[in-house]
């Protein structure tokens, strides 16, 4: 029999978030979350998202043993944007038991159904920047530290528990090194510049990024807004995440690109991957975690790429163009040799596009799965 067990104290709080060292400790293709990054994410009390959501986690047991565990949220701002009564299940993990993975999601369910929602979807967070989309092809494939891992059969779990695709994203694997293909972006990029008269923003230092970070995520809200289930980032929110990852920066990853009057047509921020650092730390940072950290950010050969966005009517000037290839003499410069994008919907057909300059190829596939009722 399992026993669904609501988190109430700090200290299941933990167990919650430390459930998946366990579930994946022989996986070695799984990434761990710094710790107390997911302490703060789902905190009430720190993470600004709750001015606008409401959650609540439990914990599966089963024979004496923690067998799973799910987050419920109610989005209000996704509510209010969009329009659908769903509630959204995230931070899902469950042993190969069909028995645990339907008492969780029953469990979410009935939840929504006491709040008056008629569905849910997942896996999501509070927002888009939070880690969501349940993989369902390259498990082989190493995880990034941005992107959500799982087993095989957790997609065969939620199908056979009725839940239905509602969106997909794709992740490409990119080849950097071709010198031959980076010489054909930087015509396309050098076309868009002078075309559009474009120019960078020539940035030394991280503090020479600071000007621009408002604007950045404007630009991020407005280029993000018709994306699967998107919704604005707050300026406390904005304030969050610059202390959270400000002192990872590595300006040589990072593109701003302006217009004839100044004004941010697009920016792109990449980042050493930090996959091998997260697994080696096991997902603390202290008392010797960062040393990792701080290792690869100077000498990792791979990039993740993080977050692009263009303003909406200059999407068909080149401007991601410039940024790819300032991204790539940047990889040529510290002899990178791949880059990780981000999850793109697999209907964009236009980012798709970019990256068929490229030696390029899908490696892996996520999902968001819904039930309505």
């Amino acid at each position: 029999m399992v026993e669904i067990i609501k988190v109430e104290t700090r200290r299941q709080l933990k167990k919650f978030i430390l459930f998946p060292f366990t579930l994946y400790q022989d996986n070695p293709n799984w990434v761990p979350p710094l710790i107390a990054d997911e302490l703060f994410t789902l905190d009430s009390t720190k993470n600004p998202a709750f001015e606008f959501s409401e959650a609540a986690y439990w914990i599966a047991r089963k024979g004496g043993k923690t067998v799973g565990r799910i987050a419920g949220i109610i989005s209000h701002a996704y509510i209010k944007k969009w329009g659908n009564p769903y509630a959204r299940f995230g931070w899902i993990d469950f042993i190969d038991d069909l028995e645990v993975s339907k008492a969780l999601l029953d469990t979410v369910m009935a939840w929504a159904t006491a709040h008056g929602l008629n569905g849910v979807h997942g896996p999501l967070g509070f927002c888009d920047l939070d880690k969501e989309g349940m993989l369902t092809d390259g498990f082989d494939q190493m995880g990034t530290f941005i992107t959500l891992y799982n087993h095989p059969y957790y997609k065969d779990h939620l199908e056979a528990l009725g839940f239905l695709k509602d969106a997909e994203w794709v992740e490409w694997e990119i080849r950097l090194s071709d010198l031959s293909q980076a010489e054909h972006v930087r015509k396309l990029a050098d076309r868009a510049r002078l075309k559009y008269d474009m120019h960078m923003v020539p940035l030394k230092k991280n503090r020479d990024v600071i000007p621009y970070i408002s604007d950045i995520f404007d630009l991020m809200n407005k280029g993000y807004q018709n994306l699967y289930a998107t919704i604005p980032v707050t300026k406390a929110q904005v304030a969050c995440y610059v202390k959270q990852f400000f002192g990872f920066l590595n300006v040589d990853y990072i593109s701003i690109i302006l217009d004839k009057d100044n004004k941010i047509a697009g920016f792109g921020i990449i980042m050493p991957s930090l996959t091998g650092a997260a697994q080696k730390s096991r997902g603390r940072l202290f008392p010797l975690g960062f040393i990792h950290w701080l290792w690869a950010i100077r000498h990792s050969r791979t990039v993740d790429m993080y977050l692009v966005a263009v303003r909406p009517e200059l999407r068909m000037t080149g401007i991601p163009y410039i940024m790819i290839s300032e991204m790539t003499q940047a990889a040529i410069r510290n002899k990178l040799e791949y880059a990780i994008a981000a999850p793109e919907l697999e209907t964009n057909a236009a980012v798709h596009s970019m990256w068929r300059n490229y030696d390029a190829h899908i490696h892996r596939r996520r999902r968001v799965y819904l039930k309505t009722w």
